[in-house]
């Protein structure tokens, strides 16, 4: 295929798994948005922001399950082995509902023990637990709604996922504006509600996918209701793959606090900024983890059909892809920075808005190296390599990224933004360290099987 096909054919596959994240992205936004009219509001939002945390704690291990059906998906599809395809749905499908019941039972037991690690105080511990609870004792469906936009994604199908997500996204704001505040005759059930309403979207979305994945409607995909005796050697190709992508996140995440920590010790408002730009982050890095999600699908493909040249080539154009898309949102972040403090009612001339304007700008400014390191995970996620990830994340993060973020803030007297510089510097580094494991080509191992 030529660049401008492969271009094609990855932005095809790309753009439906945009607005799939921006739909998670929103109905996080909407629960916020509503229990923040409740009476209690601020120990509302607070118990949300808290419970947000620990649901993402407690998905990383599903996240990993996912990546590892993605990569092995992806191969079997492109070796055109419908069979081993449908093997990896069905084991994959068992072992998520394993995970859900073991977090249900833990999670429920730990769940007032983790919000009172995270701050959680006696007013907002109740709330806490009216939140999590539900979600937690049916997060099977959550589970498996991810599992099974996966696997789509694994075979070019991303189209199907999107379209759910969004019937699913428009019966959840229904059940929320009617459960929450007690609206259209439902009863008035505060954070409880935002929760319930959340699951019953959520097993709306998946009861549709298995009746379309029943149904083939996914050509070569179809999934088998009869249980199946575990493939040990599956669970742990799974696993192999899976765990480092889920530590990977976990290390990710590890770097953020320690910024946040150092934060602290220059001023808290710093801190506050700081949340102020992770929130327009989140949705500015959503179409570049797209991208890279779209381009481990296609690197799986083309290696499980024996072509490393097509997996050269879409890493190539994912590249360019993400660094454009990235610095976008990064030129939007450096032109009008002081409209977008706005939008969070920071009042212009104060310590916060001068700590927020800085930490944005410094994001902009970092937009198109993260595009880079994004596209990079992609390959190595879809090829299975994900230790080679996971090394360079713990190498940049322990040996660069920290002790940068410490030396900049505070023996070279550079404040807040010496700590907020070490992050983009970081990520410099990461990208060298990508292209050297691109170029070693240990990711490209040919085959339907990992």
């Amino acid at each position: 295929m030529s660049k401008r096909a492969i271009m094609r054919e990855l932005v095809a596959l790309a753009w439906p798994i945009v607005g799939l994240n921006v739909l998670n992205v929103l109905a996080l936004g909407v629960d916020t948005a509503m229990c923040g009219r409740l009476e209690d509001s601020d120990n509302a939002l607070a118990a949300l922001s808290y419970s947000t945390q620990i649901i993402f704690l407690l998905m990383v291990a599903m996240l990993g399950l996912t990546v590892g059906t993605v990569a092995n998906v992806s191969r079997a599809h492109g070796a055109r082995h419908d069979q081993r395809v449908n093997h990896v749905l069905v084991q994959s499908t068992q072992l998520t509902v394993l995970l859900a019941v073991v977090i249900a039972v833990v999670g429920n037991l730990i769940a007032p023990q983790l919000l009172t690690w995270l701050g959680a105080t006696e007013a907002t511990l109740g709330l806490g637990l009216d939140y999590l609870r539900p979600l937690m004792t049916l997060t099977v469906f959550y589970y498996l709604n991810i599992l099974y936009a996966g696997v789509l994604r694994g075979v070019g199908n991303t189209r199907l996922p999107f379209v759910i997500a969004l019937a699913s996204n428009g019966l959840n704001v229904f059940l929320n504006y009617g459960l929450i505040l007690g609206n259209l005759g439902m009863p008035a059930l505060g954070v409880q509600g935002a929760a319930i309403g959340t699951v019953i979207s959520q097993a709306f979305a998946t009861v549709a996918m298995i009746y379309l994945l029943r149904r083939e409607t996914a050509v070569g995909v179809k999934l088998a209701f009869r249980p199946a005796r575990i493939d040990w050697d599956l669970a742990k190709a799974l696993g192999r793959v899976g765990w480092p992508a889920a530590v990977d996140m976990v290390v990710l995440n590890a770097g953020f606090l320690a910024v946040i920590g150092l934060l602290g010790r220059v001023d808290e408002v710093a801190v506050a900024a700081h949340g102020v730009g992770l929130r327009i982050q989140a949705l500015a890095f959503v179409p570049g983890m797209s991208v890279s999600q779209a381009t481990g699908a296609l690197v799986g493909q083309a290696l499980g059909a024996h072509d490393p040249e097509h997996a050269r080539k879409t890493l190539r154009a994912s590249v360019i892809l993400c660094v454009l898309i990235m610095a976008i949102p990064g030129a939007l972040f450096i032109g009008f920075d002081q409209a977008i403090i706005s939008i969070f009612d920071v009042q212009p001339g104060t310590p916060l808005a001068a700590y927020a304007v800085q930490w944005i700008e410094v994001l902009g400014w970092s937009m198109p190296v993260f595009g880079i390191h994004i596209a990079f995970v992609g390959l190595l996620q879809g090829s299975g390599e994900t230790m080679t990830s996971l090394r360079i994340n713990v190498w940049t993060t322990f040996l660069v990224q920290i002790p940068l973020s410490y030396l900049l803030g505070f023996p070279l007297g550079l404040g807040a933004f010496g700590i907020w510089l070490s992050i983009p510097l970081a990520f410099v580094v990461k990208a060298v360290l990508d292209y050297l494991a691109y170029r070693n080509n240990r990711w490209a191992r040919l085959g339907a099987y990992l």
